[in-house]
C-alpha cells in the first residue's frame, strides 16, 4: 500500500464521518434510519475503488468500535455494532468493495460519458443498494426478531432515497474521473 493509498483511505474515512453529520431520518416501522453515510459506500467504491474504499469503511468501523460518535446522529460504540443497524454497518465494507470492483471493471477513462455514467450507476445500485440490503436486512430480522418479510417490506421505503444517492454518487464519481482520476483500472 502506497502513501497515496493511505491518504485516500483516510480522506474517504473522513468524508464518511462528515456524511454522518447530516441528521438521520428515522422511520417508525423499521429500526434503521435513513442516513447519508450509506451514500459513502457508493462514493468510495466508485471514486477510490474496491480495496481503498473498503479500508476506509473498516477505519470508520474501528472508530465506532472504540466509541467515537462518528455515525449519523452522533452514535458510536459496540452497542451500535451489535444492534439492529450493525448488519448495515458491517455490510458497508463488503458493499463498498463490490461497488468498487464493478466500477473498476466497467468504467474506463477513454469511454463515452454515457458509458461511464452507466457503469458508475450500475456499480452504485448493485454494490451500494443490493449487496448492502442482502447483508443488512437479515441482520435486522435476527436482532429484532421481526419476520424477514416484514423487514423486506419496511426496507422498500429506503429504495427511492437510495436511488437518488446512487445518482448523486454517479455524478460525483464521473466528475472526479474527468478531473482527477483516482479509480484503479482492472483488466
Amino acid at each position: 500500500m502506497t502513501t497515496r493509498d493511505i491518504v485516500l483511505t483516510a480522506l474517504f474515512a473522513a468524508i464518511i464521518v462528515v456524511l454522518g453529520l447530516i441528521p438521520p431520518v428515522t422511520l417508525g416501522f423499521i429500526p434503521v434510519p435513513i442516513t447519508a453515510q450509506s451514500m459513502g459506500v457508493m462514493l468510495a467504491g466508485c471514486i477510490i475503488g474496491a480495496k481503498r474504499g473498503a479500508l476506509a469503511y473498516l477505519l470508520v468501523i474501528l472508530m465506532v468500535a472504540i466509541g467515537l460518535p462518528v455515525l449519523a446522529g452522533g452514535h458510536g460504540g459496540m452497542a451500535v455494532l451489535v444492534g439492529p443497524t450493525g448488519g448495515f454497518i458491517f455490510g458497508w465494507v463488503v458493499a463498498t468493495y463490490v461497488t468498487g470492483l464493478i466500477a473498476e471493471r466497467f468504467v474506463r477513462g477513454g469511454q463515452s460519458e454515457l458509458r461511464q455514467f452507466a457503469g458508475f450507476f450500475l456499480a452504485s445500485v448493485l454494490g451500494g443498494i443490493v449487496v448492502l440490503y442482502l447483508i443488512g436486512m437479515p441482520w435486522v430480522s435476527v436482532v429484532t426478531g421481526s419476520p424477514f418479510l416484514a423487514v423486506v417490506t419496511g426496507s422498500l421505503a429506503f429504495i427511492p432515497g437510495d436511488i437518488l444517492k446512487a445518482a448523486i454518487a454517479t455524478l460525483a464519481a464521473r466528475a472526479v474521473l474527468a478531473g482527477y482520476p483516482l479509480l484503479p483500472q482492472r483488466a
